[in-house]
């Protein structure tokens, strides 16, 4: 191939490309064509144009560059040549092989954290990353959802529905309440699936339940409330959350009838936090006298913030309205599709009484802007089309067969075990009648390669040992594998304390 003609060099080239910020600039007058080709042969070897990578087209990169066109198809034909990249057809110059690369250095390899030390007494707030980091054979903590059914086709035929609808205007910054479309659909949905009737402008939309009480822990301690009772049992994430926002977080018992509202009352909170959907980790529903009480409470002054957790998770009990309705002004509530859809999204809503939410709004624009708009409006595509309702009912079914394999599993290999919260939920709670720590149990299962979570990690105040399973995740055979794991793990150190 011929040397191509290059532009004089008296003349004054400033132009530059994006694609690997070339610079015409730093070739030498005269030498253009071997400075392009080295440049692309350095970004091959380096790696930053991968095998199967497209390089532009020669006109294309000639114009960015200020040069002929010839001197791009030089470059490009010497690399030919060297057999770096083909000509594909319209598929146009593509990277088909690097030069070898020098073995890279050996490190030393990173070591790994025992079991035993993943499960303190006392758990840090970055114990659950710690714990999520750590590889297993299967994975029995709560809170995971069945991800492998995630409805990537009715996603993509949301987002198809969505994406040939938008203007251009729909792209620029949103509002930090959230999309108008996804507040009239999360209206209707809670209406549908709730029972609390409110306007599309009370609901915005967060970062998830998390986020949610971020929000609401901020504009509490605005207005004086640095106090939050949390019922006891009940979320360790939660507890640590709201501590980091500097809110105390006291306990309040719960039992068999949910959270005991005398003992609320007794201490003198000015606010609690709640589950009673589905109280976690124990699973049980706050029973109708209950909620007579607290709605007492609440209209004497006390706050409610409902975290309607796994509210639509429901199989053997008919469904409960979320206590929202009841006295919207003095409950704050929050919810998400993170257990309906997945975490990933990072899509919920936050109701909360007229006097907070200005306030809430407020931190919510100063936190992110508002959440990213177009996953808001493909899912309120997805609840207007009726994809939710009909994902919820596929996720009954898969649920009901996963829960019966750990109850039965839970039979055969832990039948002294009293199993908690079977009627609804992505977990059980199991409490054990051995002298053995949770956290060690734990431990030893992990060791074992399966992934648990120790009740105590739940409680502020002395409970029964014991474990909560989650069982969405998993199919059966994992789930009877894991459960086996722990009899396994328990027996051992039965076995140790005996001798």
């Amino acid at each position: 191939m011929g040397r191509a003609k290059e532009p004089s060099p008296q003349r004054s080239i400033t132009a530059g490309s994006d694609f690997l910020h070339l610079d015409i600039a730093d070739a030498p007058p005269g030498g253009r064509a071997d400075w392009l080709s080295a440049q692309l042969r350095q970004a091959i070897a380096s790696g930053r144009l991968p095998v199967g990578g497209r390089l532009p087209a020669t006109r294309v990169l000639a114009a960015d560059l200020g040069v002929s066109r010839g001197v791009v198809t030089e470059a490009y034909q010497r690399l030919v040549e060297d057999g770096q990249v083909a000509g594909c057809g319209r598929a146009g110059t593509v990277v088909v092989a690097a030069p070898a690369a020098p073995p890279p250095m050996r490190r030393p390899p990173a070591t790994a954290t025992a079991p035993a030390a993943l499960f303190p007494q006392a758990p840090g707030s970055d114990v659950f990353d710690a714990v999520r980091a750590v590889p297993a054979r299967i994975d029995l903590t709560p809170g995971l959802p069945d991800l492998a059914a995630f409805p990537r086709a009715d996603w993509l035929r949301a987002e198809r529905a969505v994406l040939g609808r938008l203007a251009p205007a729909d792209f620029g910054y949103g509002d930090p309440c959230g999309a108008p479309a996804l507040r009239h659909a999360v209206a209707g949905w809670l209406a549908r699936s709730r029972g609390i009737a409110v306007d599309p402008t009370e609901v915005v939309v967060v970062a998830g339940v998390s986020q949610a009480l971020g929000l609401l822990a901020q504009v509490l301690r605005a207005d004086g409330i640095t106090r939050i009772g949390v019922e006891d049992p009940g979320s360790l994430g939660v507890r640590q959350h709201l501590n980091n926002w500097g809110v105390d977080t006291p306990p309040v018992p719960v039992d068999g009838a949910g959270v005991r509202v005398d003992a609320l009352a007794a201490a003198g909170l000015p606010a609690v936090l709640l589950t009673p959907a589905h109280q976690f980790p124990t699973g049980v529903v706050l029973d109708g006298e209950r909620r007579r009480r607290l709605v007492a409470w609440a209209r004497d002054g006390g706050l409610v913030i409902e975290d309607d957790y796994d509210a639509e998770h429901r199989y053997d009990r008919p469904p409960v309205p979320a206590l929202r309705g009841m006295l919207p002004d003095r409950i704050c509530y929050a919810g998400s599709v993170s257990k309906l859809l997945a975490p990933a999204l990072r899509v919920g809503w936050l109701l909360v009484p007229q006097r907070y939410r200005a306030a809430v709004v407020a931190a919510k624009r100063n936190a992110d802007l508002g959440n990213a708009v177009l996953p808001q409006l493909v899912l309120a595509e997805l609840m207007i089309s009726g994809a939710l309702e009909r994902q919820l009912r596929l996720l009954r079914r898969r649920h009901v067969r996963r829960r019966d394999a750990m109850i039965a599993a839970l039979a055969r290999h832990l039948p002294r075990a009293t199993v908690h919260g079977a009627a609804a939920g992505l977990h059980l709670m199991v409490t054990l009648d051995a002298d053995v720590a949770d956290t060690e149990l734990a431990a030893a299962t992990l060791a074992r390669g399966v992934k648990t979570q120790p009740l105590s990690w739940h409680c502020q105040r002395p409970y029964r040992p014991g474990l909560v399973l989650g069982y969405a995740a998993n199919p059966a055979s994992d789930i009877e594998q894991g459960i086996a794991t722990v009899a396994d793990a328990l027996s051992g150190l039965r076995r140790t304390r005996g001798s």
